[in-house]
């Protein structure tokens, strides 16, 4: 009797691949831990946005000679302050927790847009929720009584964002 020529593989053998196939992947998955470089390359943009925010506003100041934004000129020393692109004084979204502390107040920036120093406010990439609500910009803005401005991220997932100048 012949044997007939079997080709292909068996049941046993597919699934055994298939078995380390998945194995390979799910490590390779659990070491690249996806969660960690999506929080990584939200605070990278939060850094980004902050140097950008504050380099705007000393740009502007450059060109008027040394005076700053109408906004931020009568904006009071020590007040934390949410960066709006339409609200200025109380409102409902100016009050947030940052990093800078808390806020109770917006500041309008959108000067720095209408005078070509922005194309637009960055809006921060929030984790929980979503900024950008009511023109809201997740981005924070204290004068120091040594007069240097500090623009903080309300929300860093590894830590404060935040530079002075």
């Amino acid at each position: 009797m012949k044997k007939a020529n079997s080709k292909g593989f068996t049941l046993i053998e597919l699934l055994i691949v298939i078995a380390i196939v998945a194995v390979i992947a799910g490590a390779t998955f659990v070491a690249l831990d996806p969660l960690t470089r999506f929080r990584d390359s939200r605070d990278a943009r939060r850094w980004s946005d902050v140097s950008t925010i504050l380099s705007a506003i000393k740009v502007d100041q450059v060109d008027n000679r040394g005076s700053y934004l109408a906004a931020i000129d009568t904006a009071a020393t020590g007040t934390v302050y949410m960066i709006s692109s339409s609200q200025s004084g109380s409102g409902t979204g100016c009050s947030a927790t940052c990093a800078g502390g808390n806020t109770t107040a917006c500041i309008n920036l959108n000067g720095l847009v209408s005078n070509g120093k922005l194309g637009v406010l960055p809006v921060s990439p929030k984790s929980s929720g979503d900024w950008g609500a009511e023109d809201i910009t997740g981005y924070s803005l204290k004068i120091l009584d040594s007069g240097a401005i500090t623009i903080s991220a309300c929300e860093g997932e590894n830590g404060l964002i935040s530079v002075t100048r």
